[in-house]
């Protein structure tokens, strides 16, 4: 009878802070909310794939298997619960859903066959699409029907190009000779500098919207209202983001899951494979103005090149990643799920780039005219897909997981002692700290 006095007594005025401990079950995170469920959210991930989401009884068994998800608000069942619930707001900002990766040690451990794992992919999708600039070319992007247009507009743009391109070099007093170094040149039809400038053009385009959309993302989860809490840091922004690069490089959380081994392998091939193809377009883009490049620099390589050699062993390691991947996709597609379009558009777009660079090669050795030209062509158009729809494929990973994990390490977020800092306290006027 003496209990509602004693709340009102002990009941902070506005204004006030109160020191809680990391055990006290009123954790701010934990706090009763509204749930106001969003339909079409429970549908969109349904369509992705999400359709097990309704056969979780919350055991809490996809948490206590995970060897990567942290002791305190682990994931993914509270994921679970929040998908199912329809809390679209709540788990657009939280950096959890890009910790995990996919493993399936919760999937093949999970009691009703819930497939956890594949949940949180489709979860990664809805947030690319979500803090996508443009919106509406994030759903453009994974939705099969607009494949035409999507591989259309990069066919119209660079035939535009190189139909604009005698006047252009007309106008600019450009020469087209090659010299004799290089008989068989790609520079006649596609000159070196007209792929540089149409490529930068949109390369640089595609990094504004990816800063853009990756801001929404840490602002979002900076501030992380729908949370009921903010996370203040705990270690410095650029520290974190070097331990951040070396796990990256050292893929530590994959050696981790029990079930992962395969999918390790087909990561590290395809991550390496693809950094040994940057470091060499890199290193061809930059010719004019790199200091490392002594004499004229010939371009296409000779076969024994260094570079050449570079580029195809990356190449082949990336092939032999994605078909490791298509083979544990088919083999357990029953445990884990088949995948989505979100999943084997990025596969499929991979394998484009790589088979037309290699045709590309075969032919120009061959030096079958014009068909090297064509094939180079539609090489140029793949890779023209695969950067500048980066923003809003599954290739946006590479930018909003590296996000999301330099969140966690900046606020603590895998450290058992990390801090909360309530936001109820913007409308009842009380501030708590979980210390």
């Amino acid at each position: 009878m003496d209990t509602a006095e004693n709340s009102s007594q002990e009941k902070p005025e506005a204004g006030t802070h109160e020191v809680l401990n990391t055990t006290d079950e009123t954790s701010a995170v934990n706090a009763p909310v509204l749930i106001e469920p969003d339909l079409g959210f429970i549908q969109a991930l349904e369509k992705q794939g999400g359709q097990t989401l309704k056969q979780c009884i919350q055991c809490g068994t996809c948490a206590g298997t995970c060897m990567i998800s942290p002791d305190k608000n682990a994931f993914p069942c509270k994921e679970m619960a929040w998908a199912a619930w329809g809390m679209k707001e709540r788990l657009m900002i939280d950096p959890d859903i890009w910790l995990c990766y996919q493993c399936n040690d919760c999937s093949t451990r999970c009691p009703r066959g819930a497939k956890p794992g594949y949940v949180m992919g489709a979860l990664r999708q809805e947030c690319v699409q979500h803090f996508a600039f443009p919106r509406f070319l994030g759903r453009w992007v994974n939705q099969p029907q607009c494949l035409p247009l999507l591989a259309g507009i990069p066919i119209a743009l660079l035939a535009l190009a190189l139909y604009l391109r005698g006047p252009v070099e007309k106008l600019l007093g450009m020469s087209r000779g090659t010299g004799d170094e290089i008989v068989f040149a790609y520079s006649h039809m596609f000159p070196h500098w007209l792929l540089n400038s149409f490529f930068g053009l949109f390369t640089a385009l595609m990094i504004f919207t990816v800063v853009v959309g990756v801001n929404r993302f840490w602002l979002a989860m900076n501030s992380s209202t729908a949370m009921g809490a903010v996370y203040p840091p705990v270690k410095g922004l650029w520290p974190s983001i070097v331990t951040v690069i070396k796990n990256i490089f050292t893929h530590d959380k994959f050696s981790t899951c029990d079930k992962a081994h395969i999918r390790l392998w087909s990561h590290t091939f395809v991550f390496f494979g693809f950094l040994a193809l940057t470091l060499v377009t890199l290193w061809v883009i930059t010719a004019r103005i790199n200091p490392l490049i002594q004499g004229n620099f010939i371009y296409p390589f000779s076969f024994f090149n260094p570079w050449k050699v570079l580029a195809n062993a990356g190449g082949l390691a990336m092939i032999i990643g994605l078909v490791l991947m298509i083979r544990d996709r088919v083999k357990n597609a029953e445990k884990y799920g088949a995948g989505s379009y979100f999943d084997w558009s990025l596969i499929a777009i991979l394998l484009a780039v790589l088979f037309s660079g290699f045709f590309t090669e075969a032919l120009h050795y061959v030096r079958l005219e014009p068909h090297r030209h064509l094939i180079y062509f539609v090489h140029l158009v793949c890779v023209f897909m695969l950067l500048m729809y980066l923003p809003y494929s599954k290739f946006a990973h590479i930018v909003y997981r590296t996000t999301a994990l330099v969140f966690a390490e900046y606020t603590g977020r895998d450290n058992s002692e990390q801090r909360v800092i309530s936001v109820e306290g913007k409308t009842s006027g009380k501030e708590e700290v979980h210390a």
